[in-house]
């Protein structure tokens, strides 16, 4: 279903309003009295209306004439969805025509990378030239989109980011369609690409690579990593050369205390002879 075919929604002047937007309205008015903009029978008329507004559309008019607006109204619902940032495919799908359905180059070049969204069908062309259709950052119009590329004496690069399925359809004739990433499945509620085409002495390429932004945070992640090993790796060899002291002063203790037990041995049987002497 389209926006086109959507019954008429409520505007934002139809929209019922809150007690908390009537007493915002209603303080602007007593901002106004007491600044000289309105005098006592103007406030308390307009004061009456504002409690008496039951929509945005009638409390509107009551302060648009006063340098401070009473009411923002709240957005008008839509039925397409914004695309989200938090990087989830759910906020990926935003429905709508898409950027852009052609992408051409004669002896020349396109690209379409960045934040972009994809239609649920895109037509390349190349012939005599190159072009490059980057997926990682772009939204969705649709759970399934289409890019059907024409490539003679040309390439078509695709570049998609894990976690969408791609199906490669094309023909080549003296070139090629690219089916290494054709049958990956994708991720639960992922979109799912399906290449299409003809290439002849040309070719339509595939592949699947990270955005710069997730690889820059791998590489975060695996120095965080391996500082945390280097520490626990230091903390264990100070806890060993630690555990090593203790034992080598154990040693050295129980040492001392045999030798002071064999000198005592000795005194007591050097006495021990002494007696026997005197005897």
């Amino acid at each position: 279903m389209t926006d086109d075919a959507v019954p008429d929604l409520p505007t934002s002047a139809d929209l019922r309003a809150s007690d908390a937007d009537r007493e915002r309205v209603a303080e602007v008015l007593r901002d106004a009295l007491a600044e000289g903009r309105l005098d006592m029978a103007e406030f308390e008329e307009r004061l009456e209306e504002t409690y008496k507004a039951r929509t945005y559309g009638e409390l509107a008019p009551i302060t648009r004439d006063l340098p401070v607006a009473g009411v923002v109204p709240p957005p008008v619902v839509s039925l397409r969805k914004e695309s989200s940032q938090d990087g989830g495919w759910a906020g990926r799908m935003v429905g709508g025509d898409g950027s852009s359905s052609w992408a051409v180059a004669v002896m020349s070049g396109f690209q379409r990378k960045g934040r972009w969204t994809v239609p649920r069908r895109l037509t390349c062309v190349a012939l005599m030239g190159g072009g490059e259709i980057d997926l990682r950052e772009a939204d969705f119009s649709a759970a399934e989109v289409e890019i059907n590329c024409v490539a003679i004496m040309g390439g078509v690069q695709i570049v998609v980011p894990p976690g969408v399925e791609v199906v490669v359809r094309g023909v080549g004739v003296m070139g090629g369609f690219d089916q290494e990433e054709s049958g990956v499945p994708g991720d639960p509620g992922g979109p799912r690409v399906v290449v299409t085409g003809f290439a002849f002495w040309g070719g339509v390429g595939v592949e699947r690579k990270k955005t710069r932004a997730a690889r820059q945070q791998e590489k975060r992640d695996r120095r965080a990593a391996r500082r945390e090993l280097r520490s626990a790796f230091r903390d264990e060899v100070h806890e060993a050369h630690r555990r090593g002291l203790e034992s080598r002063r154990d040693l050295l203790h129980d040492h001392g205390r045999r030798r002071d037990r064999q000198r005592e041995e000795r005194r007591d049987r050097w006495e021990g002879r002494g007696r026997h002497f005197e005897d």
